[in-house]
C-alpha cells in the first residue's frame, strides 16, 4: 500500500484549490518582498510540487514535503520573500488532511514546523518571528487532521449504514421465507395429503374420497384467508391498524383443524394464553403450526400431544409425537430453521430432535418479549 493511504479524490474541490493557493502565495511573495533572481526562481518549485501532487496519482507526500520545504527555507537566507513561508502553512494543512498513518502525518508535520527554526538559524541576524510561524504551521495541520478525522468517521458511518441496510434486507428476506413456508407450505402439504388420500380410495370408497377432497378444500380456504390477511398487513400504511396475524389464543383452533384433518392430537393447556404478548403469540402459533404440520406430514398415524404452559414469566410449548414413522423422519428442513429463528428473535430457545418413542419439539419464550 502506498504512503498516501487516504488519496485525494479528483472530485475534492479542496485538492484542486491547493495549487491555486500555492500560486497565490508565490505571487504575493514576489510582489511584496522580492529578492535576488535566484531566490525568485525558488518560488516556482513549491507551486510545481503541489501541482504534481494534486494531479498525478501516487506521489508520496514525503517527497512533496521535501520539494516544498527545501526551496522555501533556502529562499529565506537573504531575508527576503518572507511571505513564501505561507507555503509551509499550506503544506501542513495538506499533510494533516491526507497523510496516513497518523504517525507519518505527525512526523511530517514536525518536519514542516522545523522549517521556521531552520530559517532563524540560517539568517544572521534572524529576521523572522519563529513562534508565529511555528503556530502558522501547527494550526493548519490541526485543521487538516480534524477534517481528515471527520471524513473517516463519515465513511465509517456510511459503511455501518450500508451494513445495517444489508442486515435489515437479509432479516426481511428470512421473515418472508418463514411466512411463505408457513402460509403456502403448510397449506399445500395438507392439501396434498388429502388429495392423495382421495385418489387412493376414489374407486372403492367414493364417500371417503369426497370427504378427503372436502377437507382439502377447507384447508385451501383457510390458507388463502391467512395469506390475504398477511398481504393486507404488508400493504397497509397505517401503523395503528389492527394486527391481522394469528395470536396464541388461536392455538386451540389450530389443534381442532389438525384433528379435523385426521391427525390424532391432544392439547394440554396450563395458563391463560391471552397473557402472551402479540409478538410472542405469533411466534408461538407458528411454531405450533409447524410442529403439527410436520406430524401430519411425517407421522399421520402417530399420536401427538401439544402442551402449552405459562409459568415463571415464560411460556413453554412442547409437541411430542409418538410413533415409529415420526422417529424415522428427523431430517431438518426450512421449517425447523424458521422455528429456531422465530424463537431466537424473541430471546427464546427451541430444540427439536428424536426421542426413544418418536419426535419432540420444545420451545421456551419469555412473556415480556415484545412484537417481533
Amino acid at each position: 500500500m502506498g504512503e498516501r493511504q487516504q488519496a485525494p479524490s479528483r472530485a475534492d474541490e479542496i485538492v484542486r484549490l491547493v495549487p491555486l493557493f500555492a500560486l497565490a502565495v508565490a505571487i504575493l511573495a514576489v510582489a511584496v518582498d522580492r529578492g535576488a533572481a535566484i531566490d525568485d526562481a525558488l518560488v516556482v518549485v513549491p507551486v510545481a510540487a503541489f501541482c504534481v501532487w494534486a494531479y498525478v496519482s501516487g506521489v508520496p507526500l514525503t517527497l512533496v514535503s521535501v520539494a516544498v520545504l527545501a526551496p522555501v527555507v533556502a529562499a529565506q537566507r537573504s531575508g527576503y520573500l518572507e511571505p513564501l513561508m505561507f507555503e509551509l502553512s499550506l503544506l501542513a494543512f495538506v499533510i494533516g488532511r491526507w497523510s496516513r498513518p497518523l504517525a507519518r502525518a505527525v512526523a511530517l508535520g514536525l518536519l514542516t514546523a522545523a522549517g521556521p527554526v531552520a530559517v532563524s538559524v540560517m539568517q544572521s541576524p534572524s529576521e523572522i518571528n519563529v513562534g508565529i510561524w511555528v503556530l502558522a504551521v501547527a494550526f493548519p495541520w490541526a485543521v487538516g487532521w480534524a477534517l481528515s478525522r471527520q471524513a473517516q468517521l463519515a465513511a465509517q458511518l456510511d459503511e455501518t449504514r450500508r451494513e445495517l441496510d444489508r442486515q435489515a434486507l437479509l432479516s426481511e428476506r428470512r421473515r418472508i421465507a418463514r411466512d411463505v413456508h408457513d402460509f403456502v407450505g403448510h397449506g399445500l402439504a395438507a392439501m396434498m395429503l388429502q388429495v392423495t388420500s382421495a385418489r387412493h380410495v376414489l374407486r372403492r370408497d367414493p364417500g371417503a374420497a369426497e370427504e378427503a377432497l372436502r377437507s382439502a378444500e377447507e384447508v385451501g380456504r383457510r390458507s388463502m384467508q391467512e395469506l390475504r390477511r398477511t398481504v393486507s398487513l404488508l400493504r397497509s400504511d397505517d401503523d395503528g391498524a389492527a394486527d391481522p396475524l394469528p395470536a396464541a389464543t388461536e392455538i386451540p383452533t389450530l389443534v381442532e383443524h389438525a384433528r379435523a384433518g385426521g391427525l390424532a392430537v391432544e392439547l394440554e393447556l396450563r395458563g391463560d394464553l391471552s397473557r402472551v404478548p402479540p409478538g410472542s403469540g405469533v411466534a408461538l402459533y407458528r411454531i405450533a403450526q409447524e410442529a403439527l404440520a410436520n406430524a401430519t406430514r411425517h407421522a399421520p398415524r402417530a399420536r401427538t400431544v401439544l402442551g402449552v404452559e405459562l409459568a415463571n414469566g415464560q411460556v413453554r410449548l412442547v409437541a411430542d409425537t409418538v410413533g415409529p414413522a415420526a422417529a424415522a423422519s428427523g431430517r431438518p428442513g426450512y421449517g425447523l430453521i424458521g422455528m429456531r429463528e422465530r424463537a431466537a428473535a424473541l430471546g427464546g430457545e427451541l430444540a427439536a430432535g428424536p426421542t426413544p418413542d418418536g419426535w419432540r419439539v420444545s420451545c421456551r419464550l419469555p412473556l415480556e418479549a415484545g412484537a417481533e
